[in-house]
């Protein structure tokens, strides 16, 4: 019996050992498989396109300025001028307060306000004529003339090549303040006009504001010149002096003249009796105890009250931005009680 279990291990031994000579592994667990780690994938490559080519730039090229001036003829200028040659006092005013002094280069032989205007080059004018050969060589793109200067001026000037806008005078305060939109449009000055025009406006309307107040309208005479005291000139209907008193709350004795500027006779004068007398001619020396020195003035109402005063003409004379400031002095001088 013991050798027949000794014979079956025998047996079972070898038959491992076979099993192991031919390479038969032996069973083991099973296991799940691994999981990969989580990983980004690489991003696609692809060949960029190539970028377009830039546009090109359009360049921009302004409006020509189209203006029809004081004599009805077109003036056209292919931008707002830089180098201007006025022939006007009041011209030359409204460029400087519009802000464009420095676009000036030369100017009429009265043109002296404000200061710096005197600095610039005289090319002749007032009474005189004007030095073209001068006004050439300054080369500018725009002369501004205005009613001071004749129509034959300004062809002259056209034959010389230049170009000329003629300003014509306005007939009231908006007619200024259109002016002075007119000469901005020139010199691109369009946002400085307008803040000027309503900075005027304010003060004109502060002064209706003041002569809503008063009580009554004082009689004026204003004097031009009284080198003939029988007959000293003064400004007519329809005159700045004229629109300037009245809107300043008084009434002008040359208003029921026959024309703006007119002489009346000293008589005359004194049959009137005005209240306040205005000297636009204290420029020239005249003063108010010249006026009561005068052969039977002290029998005028303006005389005899101390109511005679020095003006600055050039204040209502120019057709420009001061014409404000001269109508804020005729109201303090013809009612000082608005004033207290």
């Amino acid at each position: 019996m013991r050798a027949s279990k000794n014979l079956i291990f025998s047996l079972v031994l070898c038959f491992s050992l076979l099993l192991a000579a031919c390479g038969v592994p032996s069973p083991t667990p099973t296991q799940a498989p691994l999981q990969p780690s989580a990983t980004l994938a690489p991003a696609p490559t692809s060949t960029p396109l190539p970028s377009p080519s830039p546009e090109p730039t359009a360049t921009f090229t302004p409006a020509p300025i189209v203006i029809t001036d004081g004599l009805g003829r077109q003036i056209t200028l292919k931008q707002p001028a830089q180098k201007v040659v006025s022939l006007a006092p009041s011209n030359t005013e409204i460029l400087f307060a519009i802000g464009a002094g420095g676009q000036v280069v030369g100017r009429d032989a009265f043109s002296d306000y404000p200061e710096e205007a005197k600095q610039l080059t005289d090319i002749g004018g007032g009474w005189g004529e004007l030095n073209t050969e001068q006004i050439v060589a300054l080369a500018p793109d725009l002369v501004l003339a205005a009613e001071i200067n004749t129509p034959e001026q300004v062809q002259a000037l056209e034959a010389l090549g230049l170009t000329v806008f003629y300003l014509n005078n306005p007939k009231d305060l908006e007619g200024m303040y259109e002016n002075l939109r007119l000469v901005a449009r020139l010199v691109g000055r369009e946002a400085e006009a307008e803040a000027l025009i309503k900075s005027l406006k304010r003060r004109v309307a502060s002064v209706d504001d003041k002569i809503a107040q008063a009580r009554e309208r004082p009689l004026v005479f204003y004097e031009l010149d009284g080198s003939d005291p029988n007959a000293p000139w003064t400004s007519g209907p329809g005159t700045f002096v004229d629109l300037l008193i009245g809107r300043a709350g008084g009434v002008n004795v040359g208003h029921s003249l026959g024309s703006a500027w007119a002489q009346i006779s000293a008589e005359e004068l004194i049959a009137q009796n005005p209240q306040i007398i205005l000297l636009g001619d204290a420029a020239y020396g005249v003063k108010p105890e010249d006026v009561a020195a005068r052969p039977g003035w002290e029998q005028i109402a303006a005389v005899k009250n101390q109511q005679v005063y020095a003006f600055d003409d050039n204040l209502i004379s120019r057709p420009g931005p001061r014409m404000v400031d001269g109508l804020e002095q005729l109201v303090r001088l013809l009612h000082p009680e608005l004033f207290p």
